[in-house]
């Protein structure tokens, strides 16, 4: 069995081409066109994107966009997802599909809450990189400046934690953290605890040496941020990029805090292996590497702030400098994929996503074309060794980017 916690890991790990399953409408989804109308919509040649390279969001892409989505929850059996693509000029896509809660069958819907997972790594990275351009850290510094008793601490430098080249091991492949996880998901954990299943296992490799995603180099980058800023992580991120940005709807919970409305999230990483409803499990265990929550508004604004380092009022959210090392994205071991400080580039696509119990997202951004992509779904439960985030990644961008396609491979078997 595919060890369960290690899936807050969902940054560029996961993806497939998507099958050519024909899907009815799921629960609660915008009803599709008639047969007949549909397969008028299939016959009509794709349209060739622009020199951007993205295609305009005419009503036979939409439903294209449509089918694609619908495909994918049948093949996966995704409950629920939602969906939005912005551009400048060629329009925009905003839709839900399927049930945000099973028991009662409500639909989902475009403005719920839900947890992004390893997102969350794309803030800290951000608090870290500000500290950077505040001359309070160095990305070269080693992490032993800052935190003691971290194995290799005076090789392993900031930029290695943040680009996940440290070659420390990942508390979440831990089993003992896997026993307590599941023993009792509404527990808290601190930042301590978590690396403490880490640090009792020997390092991989010499820092630099390799790729290898790991939540473990997040905690201690979280950790260097409260100890240079005075403040604790969450309240930082609210002070210093949350409310910059205007994202009023994304919060870091310090437990099981979850506002409503709120989708449900089903999930098999449990103790017995079945589906259980995980919406009030405590992401502590998570921290600085996966307890966030937002919304599929915040995302978008948040996918070309993150990407670009320009804040929607025009300005800075890390100096320019600073946001040119970030996207430094040298190869990893996924073929496709570059990951840099705490941001990845999938054929052109700047972002990350994100997978805890119960929830995935995917935000996305193309820089030619200024478009942004964002998926959030209500599982993370794998279809055959896939992330589904990854499949809507994959379905959607072959069709309104064809040239920028989402197209990572499955996982790989974790180390």
């Amino acid at each position: 069995m595919t060890h369960p916690y290690t899936r807050l890991r969902s940054g560029v790990l996961v993806a497939a081409a998507v099958g050519a399953l024909v899907a009815p409408a799921a629960a609660g989804a915008t009803p599709s066109p008639s047969s007949a109308a549909a397969a008028t919509a299939a016959r009509q040649p794709s349209p060739s994107p622009s020199d951007d390279g993205v295609v305009a969001l005419t009503p036979a892409v939409r439903q294209q966009v449509d089918d694609a989505v619908q495909r994918v929850m049948k093949q996966a059996n995704v409950p629920g997802v939602s969906v939005g693509i912005w551009t400048p000029d060629k329009g925009q896509y905003v839709k839900s599909f399927g049930v945000r809660d099973k028991s009662t069958g409500q639909a989902m819907a475009p403005d719920l809450f839900m947890r992004i997972g390893s997102e969350t790594k794309t803030f800290t990275v951000t608090a870290v990189l500000q500290l950077v351009d505040e001359g309070k850290v160095g990305l070269d510094d080693t992490i032993d400046k800052y935190i003691d008793g971290v194995p290799n601490g005076d090789r392993i430098t900031l930029r290695q934690l943040a680009d996940m080249r440290s070659g420390l091991f990942n508390y979440s492949a831990d089993e003992d953290f896997f026993k307590a996880l599941t023993s009792d998901p509404k527990r808290p954990f601190t930042p301590q605890e978590l690396l403490g299943y880490s640090f009792k296992h020997p390092v991989l490799f010499a820092p630099g040496q390799e790729f290898y995603y790991c939540n473990t180099n997040l905690i201690l980058l979280g950790l260097v941020v409260e100890k240079m800023s005075g403040q604790h992580l969450n309240e930082y991120v609210h002070q210093h990029i949350l409310d910059p940005a205007g994202l009023d709807d994304t919060l870091f919970p310090v437990g099981n805090e979850f506002p409503t409305p709120h989708s449900q999230g089903y999930t098999n990483q449990t103790a017995t292996g079945q589906v259980e409803d995980s919406a009030d499990w405590n992401p502590s265990w998570g921290w600085a590497a996966g307890a966030m929550i937002s919304t599929l508004d915040d995302l978008r604004i948040w996918a070309r702030t993150v990407a670009t380092g320009v804040l929607p009022d025009g300005n800075r959210m890390i100096s320019p400098a600073t946001q040119k090392q970030r996207l430094i994205t040298p190869a990893t071991s996924i073929p496709g994929a570059g990951y840099g400080l705490g941001i990845f580039n999938v054929q052109g696509w700047i972002g990350h996503n994100g997978s805890l119990p119960g929830y995935e997202s995917l935000t996305i951004y193309l820089p030619s074309a200024q478009a942004t992509l964002v998926v959030v779904l209500n599982t993370d439960i794998n279809y055959k060794n896939q992330e589904p985030s990854t499949l809507f990644g994959d379905a959607i961008t072959s069709i309104v980017s064809p040239d920028h396609v989402f197209d990572l491979p499955a996982e790989p078997t974790a180390r």
